[in-house]
């Protein structure tokens, strides 16, 4: 699922018994291969590999792993997927620790730990072929909590700063959201940049979506 040029979404639809879960792991293209944000669930690495197969790409293509946070629908299948490539790890400085395996998870089942090989913090930014991509912290949902704008592509990939549903951005997920006052004024930090089309992990994209006024409306 194409967002922009060399930008991508990955739905992963999971059946839970009870439940059906869809995502959306993302990816932007590189000179060195694709980033891959957000792995998963664990024990679904197939279940990626033919959402990535969709646009062309194979679990061969993914030269970096970014995780936005630490928990465990985003990492879990993180192992797996490090086992049948050669990713480089990217997390936050806030929640590597966790990641790691060297501090409890703040809400999640304990999935396999993996090394982070690059911590990084507010402001970083990558080389890809959409322009640069620049780390933006929005801690509140997890203490480390990361999401992404690319300028160029006037793209915001929120992670779980922010979800989405039918009428659009609905703000942070309040009931697994421990720190809300926090995630809030993160949401208002992603306010602040120009973009137009916003990726939420859980509803997908939101082709106009005014993060200012869901900010605002969370303020009032």
């Amino acid at each position: 699922m194409e967002l922009t040029d060399h930008v991508y979404a990955f739905p992963l639809t999971y059946d839970l018994g009870d439940r059906e879960m869809t995502i959306y792991p993302s990816g932007v293209e590189t000179e060195d291969g694709l980033i891959l944000l957000d792995a998963g669930l664990p024990g679904k690495i197939d279940t990626l590999a033919d959402a990535l197969a969709e646009d062309g790409f194979s679990l061969d293509d993914v030269d970096t792993l970014f995780l936005t946070h630490q928990d465990g629908d985003h990492v879990g299948g993180a192992a797996e997927l490090l086992d049948r490539t050669h990713a480089s790890v990217v997390a936050s400085t806030g929640d590597t620790p966790a990641i790691e395996g060297d501090e409890e998870l703040v809400k999640s089942d304990r999935y396999p730990p993996i090394n982070v090989d690059i911590e990084v913090v507010d402001g970083v930014t990558f080389r890809t072929e959409a322009g640069p991509m620049r780390v933006v912290e929005t801690p509140g949902h997890t203490p480390g909590h990361l999401s992404v704008v690319l300028p160029e592509a006037e793209l915001l990939i929120a992670a779980d700063a922010t979800v989405a549903d039918e009428d659009g951005l609905q703000g942070p997920n309040e009931t697994f959201t421990p720190e809300m006052e926090m995630a809030i004024r993160s949401l208002g930090k992603l306010a602040a940049f120009d973009t137009s089309g916003t990726l939420c992990y859980h509803g997908g994209f939101v082709e106009d979506a005014d993060v200012e006024a869901t900010y605002q409306s969370l303020t009032k």
